[in-house]
């Protein structure tokens, strides 16, 4: 099972490299700001559509950001 913190962490990295602040990102995935914020917390845990959304809008499949989740979950 997915650690949230870990998977926010993970979209987070993805979001910096690219150089997206929240503000952008969250216009571009059309999801509210501070539901994306609580997601990069850990707080929240964001429905497939809602994590498409991201992904799409960084340029990245949703694959990925599960993959690498699942990864450093099962390192920590």
């Amino acid at each position: 099972m997915l650690d949230l913190k870990v998977l926010g962490k993970v979209l987070k990295e993805y979001r910096e490299s690219k150089g997206l602040s929240q503000e952008v990102l969250s216009g571009l995935a059309d999801v509210d700001r501070s539901h994306l914020s609580k997601i990069e917390l850990g707080l929240r845990n964001p429905t497939i559509i809602v994590l498409d959304k991201i992904a799409n809008a960084i340029g990245i499949e949703t694959s990925d950001i599960l993959k690498k989740a699942e990864e450093q979950t099962k390192q920590s």
